[in-house]
């Protein structure tokens, strides 16, 4: 996604409760920027819906009848890579956060959320951002000091490329980055597929996470993803 798309957000809702599906259409529709063009209540008719709706965003529960909510996302991001898929559920298990955005989900929030908050993260998805709850950054974090680090040091990094990861850590749009920097938005596009090849990683969460379990960026360089916002690369 590159940047805020202007007219309404168009809204597909995934969840196999349908009272649940009401309320948050209910919620939605007071919001004069949104529109709900369609609800699903398992994950085969929601892969098949938005490819034949073509939504900006997906809201779909984490756990889903029919088709898994991880094999539904990943089907979603990859056939419409254009559509963000944002998880809203009660569930905040390891299994179901890592699972759902190493899928390529673009946000993850707990059904407690506000509806204020819901509409926010709405709103940042739409705009490129990545969004979640601050429980679920924090298993994000986890997850990622888990891992063994591949064999690669910062001095693979070009100086340019560190800024621009550092930077991504703050929560800084494409857009914002190439302001900062002075450069045009195809030279940031290109530094982070660079730093995203070089890292073995696909997307700004990971390669955020990364860094900051290297060393290469500070919790203060990474302050926008502890504060539920991180940027996924914008297509």
């Amino acid at each position: 996604m590159s940047g805020q798309r202007g007219g309404k957000a168009r809204i597909f809702l995934a969840d196999d409760n349908h009272l649940v599906r009401q309320g948050v259409r209910q919620l939605l529709e007071r919001e004069a920027d949104f529109e709900v063009v369609g609800e699903a209540d398992n994950g085969l008719d929601a892969v098949r819906l938005v490819g034949e709706l073509k939504p900006d965003i997906i809201i779909i529960e984490a756990r889903m009848p029919k088709l898994s909510s991880a094999e539904a996302t990943r089907r979603i991001k990859s056939e419409h890579p254009q559509t963000a898929v944002l998880i809203l559920t009660t569930y905040d298990d390891d299994e179901y956060v890592v699972g759902l955005i190493g899928a390529g989900a673009d946000g993850y929030l707990l059904k407690s959320a506000h509806k204020e908050e819901l509409a926010q993260a709405i709103r940042l998805v739409r705009a490129g951002q990545f969004v979640s709850h601050p429980v679920v950054a924090q298993k994000l974090y986890r997850q990622a000091t888990r891992r063994p680090l591949a064999v690669i040091s910062a001095e693979h990094l070009t100086h340019r490329e560190l800024d621009v990861l550092k930077l991504a850590a703050r929560g800084m749009s494409n857009r914002d980055i190439a302001g900062e920097l002075g450069v045009g938005l195809r030279t940031v596009k290109s530094h982070l597929e660079t730093i995203f090849s070089k890292m073995s990683v696909s997307s700004r969460t990971e390669a955020v996470l990364e860094a900051l379990k290297r060393g290469w960026v500070s919790i203060e360089d990474q302050e926008g993803l502890a504060k539920e916002k991180g940027t996924e690369a914008e297509k």
